[in-house]
């Protein structure tokens, strides 16, 4: 499906890799909850590195929005949730490899916890598919 990026300019240019809105649609609506570090053995990928969990995360994306018929170009919204503020750079450098159209609109959070402490970055996205 595709989207379109919504630029106005009485807002300021966005400071990382994000839509400041945008519309896609009609379609169906693809909710994916929160993608971690965590890989198809189990394990954590990346334990220390915001870099190789971002990666991950990314993957996890792109493999749940494909098993809806769908592509990463097919997600509209993601909220992030980061350990350290500190890592916004390094996660949006990440974010750049893989959302190469249209950017999704995008919320970027710190959180002081997560399920497991190895955790440094969690992503969950809305999709919409044609």
């Amino acid at each position: 499906m595709p989207k379109n990026e919504i630029v106005s300019p009485d807002l300021g240019v966005p400071l990382g890799h994000f839509a400041q809105a945008t519309v896609a649609g009609p379609g169906r609506l693809v909710f994916i909850s929160g993608m971690t570090a965590r890989n198809a053995e189990g394990g954590i990928t990346g334990v220390g590195d915001i870099t190789a969990q971002t990666h991950q995360v990314c993957q996890n994306l792109k493999v749940a929005i494909e098993a809806t018929g769908g592509t990463l170009d097919d997600i509209a919204r993601v909220d992030v949730y980061v350990r350290n503020m500190a890592d916004f750079e390094a996660v949006h450098a990440v974010r750049r490899q893989y959302f190469t159209g249209v950017a999704p609109a995008s919320t970027m959070v710190q959180v002081s916890d997560f399920v497991k402490k190895e955790y440094l970055i969690e992503i969950n996205a809305i999709g919409v598919l044609a």
